[in-house]
């Protein structure tokens, strides 16, 4: 007789090609992902500890530009304390989180793929609707999903202005449907939404800016 094959939803915890740019983004969205989040009432690590050792990193890949032995010695510490949190993290999301993709997502980590019995492919990119206005500060996201796309992530950001970098706002989602409800936006003020699809070789590349005033 046959067993049936459970899939576990695992996170992706390696890191050793991962820039430290990269990898403090990873950090910073675990802890506010498990920051004051019901489904994760007892992480495995202080989460006040995890932040302070996610700001020293911080501190020690900026010290780390300006050279040195000793800046490069303590990056690379710092960087080894925070991935071994992260770890211990990642492992007690992976049995909290229930195998519910939802629950999952919302702690912040990036679920681990699957299966090699078929050759990977890169999945497609995703694409915005339209956008459309919900309720006063509130604007409504349609996504067109990509197939074999295991979740998605959608980010907005005021438009920026000439010469300068915008203030992206990343949130998870498990599924395209329904609209994607963004709340408490500025009302007069425009805002650029891009989405990307996470399959089975990592991301896709963001898709083509989608613009909308909020009234």
């Amino acid at each position: 007789m046959s067993k049936t094959k459970l899939n576990v939803i695992k996170p992706v915890l390696g890191s050793s090609g991962m820039s430290d740019g990269d990898l403090i983004q990873r950090l910073n969205a675990v802890h506010d992902g498990l920051l004051n989040n019901p489904a994760y009432p007892n992480p495995s690590v202080d989460l006040a500890a995890f932040k302070t050792a996610i700001d020293a990193y911080t501190a020690a890949v900026a010290a780390a530009l300006e050279g040195g032995k000793s800046a490069l010695a303590l990056r690379d510490k710092r960087r080894a304390d925070v991935v071994a949190m992260l770890r211990s993290l990642g492992h007690f999301v992976e049995g909290a989180s229930k195998n519910d993709m939802t629950t999952f997502l919302s702690s912040g980590f990036v679920a681990a793929t699957t299966g090699r019995r078929n050759p990977s492919v890169p999945v497609d990119v995703p694409s915005i609707n339209r956008v459309d206005q919900g309720s006063t500060g509130q604007l409504l996201v349609t996504i067109q999903p990509v197939a074999n796309a295991r979740h998605y992530q959608l980010r907005y950001a005021l438009d920026p202005a000439a010469g300068t970098q915008p203030g992206w706002t990343t949130i998870d989602l498990p599924s395209t449907q329904p609209a994607i409800t963004i709340n408490k936006l500025t009302r007069g003020a425009s805002y650029t939404f891009q989405v990307r699809a996470y399959g089975k070789l990592g991301y896709s590349d963001w898709s083509a800016p989608a613009e909308r005033m909020c009234i």
